[in-house]
């Protein structure tokens, strides 16, 4: 004997589809206001950049534009002279972003594809790192770099302080710690019989890391290349502690140059704000699809 078929209530729809529909919706909105409040600021700084200084004189910031220009776009060009301040940014950035990543990879490539006693431990003294509020250590080091000489082909000074180097050392310190955690995690998933092939095909330890697993960590450090140049390239705090040089200076503290002793044209500063901001936009619509990938490969496996 079988049991009798039951049917579905609600005209053959399942009886929670009303309640996931709902919860569907409530979640759309909820993710729709979230995002438009955290795009609120760029919308304003935007919209501010786009209104002429008068205007916003006359009738205020929260009132409809009379006219919009892109007038204020040329002004913060010029007048901050953000060429050679993206110029001063580049030989910070891409530097330092070039050692992080090689660095923080050979280390990963010895904690996670070889045992030995200090394995763990070496790997967590890396990510500790992290954990140190970086303006716990300002004065100190500020002392340190004031003490350290250097090459003047490499400073002017002939010391760290005031020099580029020694922000792109600073860079490096902070940043290899979580990019060994996220690479050194990324490699256990590479399988071992990879580089056990290649070890009975003669290739020692640096061809292993450069011909065998350094190409497949591709995804993973598309990503880390997209966050730490986000990263580094919108510092702010060490440029302004450890150069002393107007010249020197990098984009994010040039743009103190738009602003006056006496009057401030926040117009003028929203439009620098974004022209500032543009190579990071940039950099990550370029290497979105890349840095999605390498966010979610590996990352349900330890």
């Amino acid at each position: 004997m079988t049991a009798p078929v039951q049917t579905p209530r609600h005209g053959g729809k399942p009886a929670g589809g009303g309640r996931e529909r709902a919860f569907r919706v409530a979640l759309y909105v909820f993710l729709t206001v979230t995002s438009l409040i955290w795009l609120a600021p760029l919308l304003w700084a935007v919209y501010t950049s786009l209104r002429d200084y008068e205007d916003t004189a006359r009738n205020g910031y929260f009132s409809l534009p009379e006219s919009l220009t892109l007038d204020n776009f040329g002004k913060a060009w010029t007048q901050a002279e953000l060429p050679h301040y993206y110029l001063n940014t580049l030989l910070i950035t891409i530097p330092a972003l070039v050692l992080v990543l090689l660095f923080s990879s050979l280390v990963a490539f010895g904690v996670s594809r070889f045992n030995f006693r200090f394995n763990l431990a070496l790997l967590m003294l890396f990510t500790a790192g992290n954990l140190l509020p970086q303006q716990v250590i300002v004065v100190p080091l500020y002392r340190l770099y004031l003490l350290t000489p250097v090459p003047e082909w490499l400073s002017d000074s002939g010391l760290l302080l005031d020099s580029q180097l020694g922000i792109v050392l600073i860079h490096v310190a902070f940043q290899s710690g979580f990019c060994t955690f996220v690479l050194s995690n990324f490699m256990k998933t590479i399988p071992f019989e990879l580089s056990e092939a290649a070890r009975v095909d003669g290739a020692g330890v640096l061809r292993q890391y450069w011909q065998v697993v350094l190409p497949l960590c591709r995804p993973a450090l598309a990503a880390l290349a997209t966050l730490e140049f986000t990263w580094i390239y919108n510092d702010f705090m060490w440029a302004l502690v450890l150069i002393q040089t107007g010249d020197k200076m990098p984009i994010t503290s040039a743009l103190a140059n738009l602003s006056g002793q006496y009057f401030t044209d926040y117009n003028l500063v929203a439009a620098g704000s974004l022209l500032a901001a543009l190579p990071t936009v940039l950099v990550f619509l370029v290497l979105q699809r890349q840095f999605v990938g390498g966010l979610t490969l590996g990352s349900t496996k330890g």
